[in-house]
């Protein structure tokens, strides 16, 4: 079993899941701990470590490490908790921009028209709740964060059809969610 990284990645990539598990060993503890000083939650580190060796395993045809592999994974995590740290602010937002609406509904509507408001707002909660956590992720950001699609692409690592067909999708769940309530 070789001793270098990048070698034991191109066995794992070959297949060898004892070459990955020696690199899992390596890098697992030190990495949650890296994902630590950016999300302060140990439960979401060990997630997001666990999801980074998940897609390096699932996608190991794909993914080319030609330098370091240590610096790769560092990265790679950094990335995925600032995504979190992103997505935690989002829903902050969102949750404010929440408490307005509902001042401001309360204090200009009839009561028919605060209670169909109401109902309303719970319909897309209850629609949201059940959208993938990407689709709701590439919604807040882009109705609430204010990203364009290049933008949540290229922070999420996916394709702008991908945003694109999310949106469709978001929208359309939406559309359907609301008519037929």
């Amino acid at each position: 079993m070789p001793n270098n990284d990048l070698q034991l990645y191109g066995e794992a990539r070959g297949g060898d899941i004892k070459a990955f598990e020696v690199l899992f060993r390596r890098y697992y503890s030190p990495l949650c701990s890296y994902a630590f000083r950016y999300t302060k939650s140990s439960d979401y580190s060990e997630e997001l470590v666990q999801e980074l060796f998940f897609v390096l395993w699932r996608d190991r045809a794909d993914i080319q490490i030609n330098h370091s592999v240590k610096s790769y994974m560092f990265e790679a995590v950094r990335n995925r908790a600032l995504h979190y740290i992103e997505h935690l602010h989002v829903r902050e937002r969102y949750r404010f921009a929440e408490k307005i609406n509902q001042s401001e509904a309360t204090s200009s509507c009839s009561p028919e028209a605060d209670a169909e408001a109401k109902d309303v707002e719970q319909r897309m909660s209850e629609i949201l709740l059940q959208f993938p956590d990407r689709r709701r992720r590439i919604f807040y950001m882009h109705r609430f964060g204010g990203f364009k699609y290049a933008e949540i692409a290229e922070k999420l690592m996916i394709s702008i059809k991908t945003v694109e067909a999310e949106m469709h999708k978001a929208l359309k769940a939406f559309k359907l969610g609301l008519v037929n309530n």
